[in-house]
């Protein structure tokens, strides 16, 4: 399958996006995960909890999750406090 974007694996993580968990209070015992960071090259990635599954079947028309790929769930206030990192353009 020829796609217009292909992730990176060599891109390397470069930066936290936000606050870590331990520091929004959404790990109780070590600085696991949620968490937001900007790779080497731009991209983005998001580590959170995988339901794929739970809302595979829930999904609107228009979006899809391809065989390689998992719907993850993240904190809003991740998201919240990674705001002021996340260039409008």
């Amino acid at each position: 399958m020829d796609r217009p974007w292909e992730a990176d694996t060599g891109a390397k993580l470069w930066r936290r996006l936000g606050k870590s968990a331990l520091e929004m209070g959404n790990t109780s015992a070590s600085p696991s995960c949620p968490d937001i960071w900007e790779l080497d090259n731009g991209d983005i990635a998001v580590i959170g909890r995988d339901l794929t599954a739970v809302y595979g079947d829930r999904l609107p028309p228009d979006v899809s999750i391809g065989p390689d790929e998992r719907l993850v769930v993240i904190p809003r206030n991740m998201l919240v406090a990674a705001k002021p990192d996340i260039p409008d353009a």
